[in-house]
């Protein structure tokens, strides 16, 4: 069926400005049509062998030849081609996807013109991966080649960096903006480098710093600092998709030992630790020793090196879960590892190939899994290791001798309580069959004292007809203990029952004497001697109490083993000796199809600036050596991609925008970069300046543009109105992390101390995630009152990251999603973020926190607002403002005590504090930097 030709018509005047615009210069099929046949066409045209109609549109003149139905291009009558008949009508591609009038546009004027080739096609692609010179000439698959920066006489040029600025600037009518004050400039650096806002100290004593020096000297104290790590550490677990639990169901199996990782990132940016090898470390830490004589020795480095692979550890796993398919969940774990690689070092999307090709990148199917097998030695599908044998042991020798010691200490002290515990048996049973009937005592004791898996129906029948004595056991001491008094009782009420017997017995024996207790030891010393044995037992079962005795035994067993040290766990990434498995290429992504067996290797477009052969199996090494190879190439400083990544990304966290907008994707859907020459002027500094990430923070906070003034012009609002080029500075709200921190470091609570396991959270009882151990009721609902615990405290890198539960403070302002990994930050402005932080208990509580500081520090409330103000905005306060936050404390604190005129007024004034510094911490100036 044709489409109407009237409708055709339409679209072509439609589309007359867009064919006007590339009318100087000829469409061609390979810059052109073949990205957009590419994208809709190839899955069903050619693509893996598929060719419906036996039509392939991949090359040129396969679509002059055609298919079933002829040729798809008429080169004498172009409206008349099938090819765009069937694009136009929306036939083609199939589904509810179809071609933009943009699109359509450009395939008509293509043919219409000839429908021309760059140069000569090949006869066949023989299924190669074929990428066109287009494809490859792409900006991010070129070289790393160092520009020279502009030549600029300008006095606010500070270095390389503003001179690239500077003069982009100045081609669009710009020019760069003056620079901040000293306030500005120090809240803006402290929250860069700490993710905290400056003490008042701090800002005292740079804003009173005449030196010329002191900006530098502020930057360097700023990167000394242990926040430092904190800080950028944060940035780089985000795009590891770091997390304390297994993710990929609800189960979300916590790993206990995944803080290992973080502190080793942390540990690493602190010491500055060259990229490259930082780098490296986490794609084949195991292997960068594992040729040495010590290699199996747990030294420092050792376990640093096997810490880092971490990295290659974070990615969801469900295999350890019983309701999951496990070869899909392990072969979907590998997958969003390689997202998480692909993403983070290559800014590529190369999960996009997992299943076909990329449909806009040349990035074949065959590449993707040609890139997995680097990888597969250590992550197999076929013999996949569960989360729990991923782990290493970081017990040395002499912690395994002193855990034997405590285990022996801890052994005898089990054995005297296994033999206490059956001694209180014996008691127990000897007190119950002092009260059973005497005829049947003998048969009950013979019955329970028989292994049970021996014992005769009758023994059975006497034990099920006596169950005081029949369930006497181990498990259930504890009951009998509770029962002791009612045993006593009985034993008491049995031994009285005996004494008037003997009594009677030897008054009938002695009719002439008057029996009583005494003459009765004369008379029948027997019956004495066995009242004084159910007298003793009474006597001893009202005093022993074997539950509260043996609880304590316990305890002080667990307190032996306790003293043993903790064997801690690293979640790593190795790779079995001698293992060299098989990589095929999946058909469609399905696990079940084996394609063709690939050998690890770079991807086809980076072939020519960036050659690599990744062997199959490195003999000098027990391993494969495949992570170790490429990672070295990925650091050699001749990857295109790595070291314009990593800048990227550090320009992002200090501009609020990278030079490449999407940081994880520098492919073709991507944005293009805003100052090319920059991007790689900086990326060749990383590299020629030893890949030290330090001296790349100092060259671009020192520079002018970095300290500019964030004012608004009508000027830049014109020309560049998203501050593309960087006129000015732009205003940034704070991420969730650090809008929490400097509120805890605002309210003096904050509980500064590194490493350790994570701060634990649960679910209260209305459903929000909040801090704290999760303490369950019987059916399972969350029981207890949050309480406050100094762990409470710490800085959010250290909330446990819980990919089901976060935190909900964080969660409103928009914390990072680790579904795989989060390589940009969403910085929403919606209402729900107000009223948490009107409404939030957290909020409310270091609100009062911060008050009950400034009645501690300060005596006048002129004083206390002056604190408090500078405290939460690194600023000092406007004498109007202030006079207008007194009269609102005196009018506040009148207010309070109208309504409770038992209140005092001491206690008035605190709420009223209070108020204004929960105004402040909810303020825009508080929760955004300037």
């Amino acid at each position: 069926m044709h489409y109407p030709r009237t409708a055709a018509l339409l679209l072509f005047v439609a589309s007359i400005g867009f064919q006007a615009s590339v009318a100087a210069e000829a469409l061609t099929f390979e810059k052109e049509v073949r990205p957009i046949l590419k994208a809709h066409c190839f899955p069903c045209h050619g693509e893996a062998g598929v060719k419906e109609g036996a039509l392939d549109v991949r090359l040129r003149h396969w679509i002059v030849t055609g298919g079933d139905s002829g040729a798809a291009i008429d080169l004498e009558h172009p409206d008349d081609s099938l090819l765009l008949d069937r694009v136009i009508s929306g036939e083609m591609p199939p589904g509810d996807k179809t071609l933009s009038s943009r699109e359509i546009a450009t395939i008509r004027e293509w043919i219409h013109e000839g429908a021309r080739t760059i140069r000569p096609e090949p006869e066949t692609l023989d299924d190669s991966d074929y990428i066109t010179e287009e494809e490859r000439s792409f900006w991010s698959f070129q070289p790393i080649v160092r520009p020279n920066p502009p030549a600029l006489d300008d006095l606010r040029l500070q270095n390389p960096i503003d001179a690239f600025l500077l003069d982009r600037l100045t081609q669009a009518g710009l020019s760069f903006s003056p620079q901040t004050d000293r306030f500005t400039l120090i809240r803006r650096a402290t929250f860069d480098l700490w993710g905290l806002p400056p003490d008042p100290s701090m800002v005292d004593e740079f804003i009173d710093d005449e030196s010329p020096l002191a900006y530098q000297r502020l930057i360097e104290r700023l990167l000394a600092s242990p926040h430092y790590g904190e800080r950028w550490g944060r940035h780089w677990l985000d795009v590891t998709g770091y997390a304390d639990s297994d993710g990929y169901n609800t189960e979300d199996t916590e790993r206990e030992f995944a803080y290992f990782f973080r502190d080793y990132v942390v540990d690493s940016l602190n010491q500055d630790k060259p990229l490259d090898l930082f780098i490296c470390e986490q794609l084949a830490g195991d292997e960068m020793a594992s040729n040495t004589s010590d290699s199996t020795k747990l030294t420092p480095q050792r376990i640093e090196q096997l810490t880092a692979t971490g990295f290659l550890r974070m990615a969801p796993d469900g295999t350890a879960s019983g309701s999951v398919d496990h070869e899909l969940a392990a072969n979907d774990t590998i997958a969003n590892t390689i997202e998480i690689v692909s993403t983070s070092l290559l800014g590529l999307t190369l999960g996009c190939a997992r299943c076909h090709d990329h449909r806009y990148d040349p990035i074949s199917q065959a590449d993707y899994f040609r890139f997995r097998a680097i990888f597969a030695p250590a992550l197999d599908s076929k013999q996949w290791k569960l989360p729990l044998q991923r782990r290493v042991s970081l017990y040395t020798d002499e912690d395994k001798q002193q855990r034997a010691e405590i285990e022996a200490q801890a052994k005898q002290a089990e054995a005297a309580r296994s033999k206490r515990q059956q001694e209180h048996i014996d008691r127990t049973l000897y007190e119950e069959l002092l009260v059973a009937p005497d005829d049947r005592r003998e048969m009950l004791k013979t019955a329970f004292e028989t292994e049970k898996a021996k014992r005769t129906e009758q023994q059975i029948a006497v034990l099920d007809e006596f169950p005081n004595i029949g369930n006497i056991s181990p498990g259930s001491l504890y009951l009998y203990a509770e029962q002791r008094a009612r045993r006593a009782g009985d034993i008491e009420k049995a031994a009285a029952q005996r004494e008037a017997t003997y009594l009677a017995q030897a008054q009938q024996a002695h009719p002439d004497l008057a029996v009583t207790l005494e003459s009765l030891e004369t008379l029948l010393p027997s019956a004495v001697s066995e009242l004084q044995r159910y007298r003793q037992a009474s006597r001893i079962c009202r005093e022993q109490d074997a539950k509260s005795e043996l609880a304590n035994m316990q305890q002080q067993i667990a307190e032996i083993r306790n003293k043993a040290p903790k064997e801690n766990f690293v979640h790593v990434l190795t790779e079995p000796p001698n293992h060299t498995p098989v990589t095929h290429l999946l058909i469609r992504g399905d696990h079940k199809q084996l394609g063709p067996p690939l050998a690890p290797g770079e991807l086809t477009v980076l072939r020519s600036c960036a050659p690599i052969e990744i062997k199959e199996n490195e003999p000098s090494l027990p391993t494969t050596g495949r992570r170790l190879a490429y990672a070295r190439h990925l650091t050699s400083g001749k990857h295109p991609l790595l070291a314009r990544v990593l800048m990227n990304r550090v320009w992002m966290h200090h501009f609020g925008r990278g030079l490449v907008e999407t940081p994880s994707d520098f492919g073709f859907l991507g944005a293009k970069p805003t100052h090319p020459e920059l991007l790689d002027w900086l990326a060749d500094e990383l590299v020629t300046g030893g890949w030290s990430l330090k001296r790349m923070h100092r060259m671009i906070m020192l520079s002018h543009a970095y300290q500019q003034t964030s004012d608004r012009t009508e000027l830049h609002d014109r020309i560049d109105p998203e501050n593309r080029l960087l006129a000015r500075t732009s205003v940034r709200r704070l991420e969730s992390e650090a809008i929490r921190d400097a509120v805890l470091t605002a309210s003096t609570t904050m509980l500064n101390e590194l490493h350790g396991p994570p701060v634990p959270v649960k679910e209260d009882a209305v459903g929000q995630i909040v801090l704290g151990k999760e303490m369950l009721d019987g059916e399972r609902k969350p029981s207890g009152e949050d309480s406050t615990f100094a762990g409470a405290y710490r800085r959010s890198l250290y909330v446990q990251v819980r990919r089901t539960r976060p935190l909900a403070v964080l969660e409103a302002f928009d914390i990072a999603s680790v579904s795989p990994n989060c390589t940009i930050r969403n910085y929403s402005n919606v209402a729900t973020q107000s009223l948490l932080l009107m409404n939030s208990q957290f909020v409310i509580d270091q609100a009062e926190h911060l008050a009950a500081h400034l009645l501690i520090t300060e005596s006048e409330l002129s004083q206390q607002l002056y604190l408090a103000w500078k405290r939460c905005f690194g600023r000092t306060i406007d004498n109007s403002v202030l006079v207008e936050l007194i009269a609102f404390v005196e009018n506040q604190t009148s207010a309070f005590q109208s309504r409770d005129e038992k209140l005092q007024p001491e206690t008035a004034r605190r709420m009223a504090l209070a108020s204004v510094c929960q105004a402040m911490l909810s303020s825009n100036e508080f929760i955004y930097v300037d």
